[in-house]
């Protein structure tokens, strides 16, 4: 007898369980012959299916749907959000495009988000005036309290608030071109 094929001494009877020292009957052997002679065909198929995609050049997809066919840019931006978890990233990013409508438009004319620490959950605020400044650090709470209300409890633990930076500090009236102030000649 080849490998593939069981020995009919050692069919397993109707209930799977092997007989012990009884014969099979006919039904029995037919069963195992025909589970035998299933597995080859499968066998076989496989290895022509196989051999036909690489004659083609590899999986293509067919007349039914399936992980290969095309999606929309909507789906498969969503899809890449979602397996390389950056909905936080990307929910804040969303929330800077949309300031002016979570804060009102007065704040937003003087106060833009410049970043968010993803680690730290700190979302920096740059405004253009000390006066616009100390308002936003006033409304922080609310502010915090409201971002963490559109983007999910805890998003957002503080703000940070940068006001205007002053002039670059210069010493002296002369200035060798590319230096970096008195303290580049001990180096």
């Amino acid at each position: 007898m080849s490998e593939n094929t069981p020995d009919p001494k050692k069919a397993p009877g109707p209930s799977g369980v092997e007989p012990s020292g009884a014969e099979p009957s006919g039904v029995d052997l037919a069963r195992v012959a025909l589970r035998a002679a299933k597995e080859q065909a499968r066998a076989r198929g496989d290895a022509a299916r196989q051999k036909k995609q690489a004659r083609r050049g590899g999986l293509r997809s067919g007349a039914h749907a399936d992980g290969r066919d095309p999606m929309a840019l909507g789906s498969a931006i969503n899809r890449l959000i979602t397996e390389r978890g950056w909905e936080a990233p990307a929910a804040v990013g969303g929330v800077m495009g949309r300031w002016p409508q979570i804060v009102g438009d007065d704040l937003a004319n003087h106060c833009v988000p410049e970043k968010y620490d993803e680690d730290e959950r700190v979302l920096t605020v740059e405004c253009d005036s000390t006066a616009w400044a100390t308002q936003l650090r006033l409304l922080a709470p609310q502010l915090v309290a409201r971002l963490n209300e559109d983007l999910g409890h805890g998003t957002v633990k503080l703000i940070k608030v940068h006001g205007p930076a002053g002039p670059a500090r210069r010493f002296g009236r002369l200035r060798a071109p590319g230096s970096t102030g008195p303290g580049d000649t001990y180096g």
